[in-house]
């Protein structure tokens, strides 16, 4: 046995590639997104290392062209998710009793595998599932989700090293149990790195976890689950169930074994599984730890004074990257009197030369969202403010299904700082912006951080130190991820560990080592050398 202590140094973050006409990269991409848009992929559960295949079929179809289907699903139902639980818990004691450096080895291979011999098979599968352009793609399932394990095993070696101190006549040590049970991954269509990271930062520290991947995400999620594998991640320790969320969450959260939920998705949805472990507390063998990251109503506040050019390209980035549907994405805009028009041209300009269409075309900078559902719910909001005295439509407005989910970049001023769209979640290519008054910045910026319910992103563009400092002061709690002349958008791993509070979740910040002290249970273990043998204190004797 190797009793060496290993050091895991801190990880440089993946190199973003250009994919320049002609490039390795760019060739490989292209003839990758050839064969998967020529390929039905047939997607089984995988459970226990066991691919299942139900007969309950769902289909997967491109967001920017509907009509093409690019793989079909198979759906568990109440048996197969209750077989997930048992080979999450089977798996359980062996892989937690692992030494930490094979789970790091795993993690690192995974990167490895991602980076290098799947890099063009997962981005493609991104692009044409979740209709992300070649960079949004690259940006997320290829160099946040290899971030997301490097710096992981990084992190989890800066935990297991913290011990307590001993005396002379005892040793103290810690130990980091992974938790009792079963930790449930529920993750969103947006971002393939999160679905990785929510299985991948509890499977680090020893966990074993039953995988509920969105319906909208599938190709890129199966992929990733055969790239688990193939690094080595032992059968059950991951479980791949798509199906019902309703019927995968009842049974998980009425599960004795439910160890933590890590969830990243709706906030209607996490308050619902939070309320059902809330009425299963007695059943549990340990109270659940429960992560999410859920909802944003992300602001940018203009001070008097910005840049305008900085402004306006902060801002038609940070709403409309990826369509707007990132929980970080600008959602709200509070600009000076003084500012306004300036910054309402050249987000205007930006509006022409942003081309949209299907992610295929390197050329577009906006494609679709994400199915029709989005699409109705994003529409509803757009046709509500051209029909309202308090709204108008600067930009955009206009939509289209026929083919694809397309809606283009659309900007409204309204008049009424509590607009429905200044207030309520769109999650798509919409901004609402509210001009006040310059002498009016201590009041505006009380009504951003009183505005909404949430408190994920935001940001502040102004020239003036002193007005920075008041401005981040005065919205210390409206945003878990605070951006100083930057968009909202973009958080890297290690660099802006990601997450909010309020009905933004439970700011746990994935990409920091905060998360992963959320997936062990410490033990301290005391040991006495010489014990003694008797009762009395000194001054009794």
């Amino acid at each position: 046995m190797n009793n060496s202590i290993y050091n895991f140094n801190l990880p440089a973050n993946e190199p973003v590639l250009q994919y320049l006409q002609g490039s390795p990269e760019r060739v490989a991409l292209e003839q990758e997104l050839n064969r998967q848009s020529s390929t039905v992929e047939e997607i089984p559960l995988i459970i226990g290392g066991e691919r299942i295949f139900t007969g309950s079929i769902g289909k997967v179809v491109m967001p920017h062209k509907h009509g093409h289907v690019i793989a079909r699903y198979h759906k568990a139902g109440e048996r197969e998710i209750k077989m997930a639980v048992e080979a999450a818990k089977t798996a359980h004691d062996s892989w937690n009793s692992q030494h930490w450096t094979t789970r790091a080895s795993i993690m690192l291979k995974i990167a490895e595998l991602i980076t290098v011999k799947y890099r063009a098979k997962l981005n493609a599968a991104t692009m044409l599932g979740q209709s992300k352009n070649i960079y949004q793609s690259e940006i997320d399932a290829i160099c946040e989700t290899a971030d997301f394990l490097r710096f992981n095993v990084y992190f989890a070696s800066e935990i297991y090293k913290t011990q307590p101190l001993s005396s002379f006549n005892q040793l103290n040590r810690m130990e980091y149990r992974a938790l009792e049970g079963v930790v449930f991954a529920v993750s969103p269509f947006n971002f393939t790195a999160i679905a990785s990271n929510l299985n991948m930062s509890p499977v680090m520290m020893g966990n074993t976890t039953v995988w509920k991947p969105a319906t909208t995400s599938l190709l890129s999620n199966y992929y990733l689950m055969e790239i688990f594998m193939e690094a080595g991640v032992p059968a059950g320790v991951v479980n791949f169930i798509p199906g019902s969320g309703a019927q995968i969450g009842s049974i998980l959260t009425s599960s004795p074994d439910l160890a933590g939920i890590h969830f990243t998705g709706s906030n209607s949805t996490f308050n619902s599984l939070w309320k059902s472990v809330a009425n299963n507390l007695e059943n549990y063998k340990s109270y659940p730890r429960l992560v999410g990251e859920t909802g944003g109503k992300d602001f940018i506040f203009v001070l008097p004074g910005a840049d305008t050019d900085e402004v306006a390209a902060g801002a038609f980035s940070g709403a409309f990257e990826y369509q707007g549907q990132k929980c970080s994405a600008a959602s709200r805009m509070y600009i000076p009197e003084s500012l306004w028009e300036s910054i309402r041209d050249k987000m205007t300009e930006f509006s022409k030369v942003a081309k949209m269409g299907a992610p295929t075309d390197p050329m577009n900078f906006v494609n679709a969202v994400i199915d029709e559902s989005a699409f109705n719910d994003i529409v509803s909001f757009i046709d509500y403010a051209k029909g309202s005295e308090k709204a108008e439509i600067i930009f955009g407005g206009t939509y289209d299904k026929s083919e694809g989910y397309f809606i283009s970049p659309t900007m409204i001023k309204t008049s009424d700082p509590h607009f429905k769209t200044m207030e309520e979640e769109i999650f798509g290519p919409v901004i609402t912006a509210y001009v006040y008054k310059d002498s009016d910045v201590e009041e505006t910026l009380d009504m951003c951080n009183n505005t909404s319910p949430y408190g994920l992103t935001g940001a502040v563009f102004g020239k003036d130190r002193m007005e920075i400092v008041k401005a981040c002061s005065k919205l210390q709690y409206a945003a878990g991820n605070f951006y100083i002349n930057d968009k909202p958008t973009g958080a890297v791993v290690g660099k802006q560990p990601f997450g909010g509070s309020r009905g933004s979740g439970t700011n746990d910040k994935a990409g920091g080592e905060f998360n992963l002290i959320r997936w062990v249970s410490p033990r301290t273990v005391k040991e006495t050398f010489i014990p003694p043998k008797d009762i009395l204190y000194g001054y009794m004797k």
